[in-house]
């Protein structure tokens, strides 16, 4: 800019805005593999709603300035209440829309809801409460040095068997292995997923999936032939899906406020 120009503050949506950031938090599943009881991102860690962890995990960075939640589709008062009985402390902003009956058609209208300024949007898992924001904003600064699609990750440890799948009145019989990937070349993908946000939501109008629909965004972008690209994730971006994982979980935070007064 010349020295001599006034600074002004430009509308939303010109190019002279700096590139804004949103999260999307699809929300709306009910996690069965936890147990009965409540909706999995609404079972309590610490005290604390599992989702309202997430979307702090969120707003903690200074990249983010919308989080975008998505209820279940009849839950968008309920989630609305809950959050605001644990308000934020920064200036993200934090809106719920409701849900669909899928996660690919949830994520689609949450990502509906970000505004046509924002260039960057990041897909985050509820049920990933603890991620870093180191891990975050490596994603974020990927997608905006020019990654149209940016996923955290870890080299997988475990050895990884593919298996002929024994289903309908032979399930839970033994399986037969077919082959034994080298793990050299596996990762383990996490959330927050990155993308340019034209990507992305070129996905969900271009990729339509029977069934449940997508899991990962970014299995959706790869079908359309866009190159993705993986950072490194973090051992603390575990995703709670079971109890033990619960457990897991309380134990990582109980870390944190003892050595870090979280």
């Amino acid at each position: 800019m010349n020295a001599n120009a006034k600074s002004v503050t430009p509308p939303i949506g010109e190019s002279e805005r700096p590139a804004r950031t949103a999260a999307v938090i699809p929300a709306a599943g009910r996690g069965v593999r936890l147990g009965p009881g409540a909706p999995k991102a609404l079972r309590p860690l610490s005290g604390t709603p599992m989702l309202v962890h997430a979307v702090r995990a969120m707003a903690g960075s200074r990249a983010v300035s919308l989080v975008v939640v998505v209820a279940p589709p009849d839950g968008a008062d309920e989630v609305q209440r809950l959050l605001d009985a644990y308000p934020l402390t920064g200036t993200t902003e934090v809106v719920v829309v409701p849900g669909g009956e899928t996660r690919q058609e949830s994520v689609r209208l949450g990502l509906a809801a970000v505004p046509d300024g924002v260039t960057t949007v990041l897909v985050h898992d509820a049920a990933r409460p603890l991620v870093p924001v180191d891990t975050v904003d490596a994603v974020v600064a990927a997608v905006r040095d020019g990654s149209p699609a940016v996923v955290p990750a870890l080299p997988v440890t475990d050895t990884v068997k593919r298996v002929e799948p024994r289903t309908g009145d032979r399930a839970g019989e033994p399986e037969p292995v077919v082959g034994t990937p080298d793990r050299a070349v596996l990762r383990a993908v996490q959330t927050p997923q990155g993308f340019d946000r034209a990507t992305l939501a070129a996905a969900h109008e271009k990729i339509v999936l029977e069934g449940d629909g997508a899991t990962d965004d970014a299995g959706m972008v790869e079908r359309m032939g866009v190159e993705v690209v993986v950072v490194p994730g973090h051992e603390e971006a575990f995703k709670v899906t079971r109890p033990l994982d619960l457990v897991l979980a309380e134990a990582v935070l109980a870390r944190r406020r003892k050595n870090d007064g979280f």
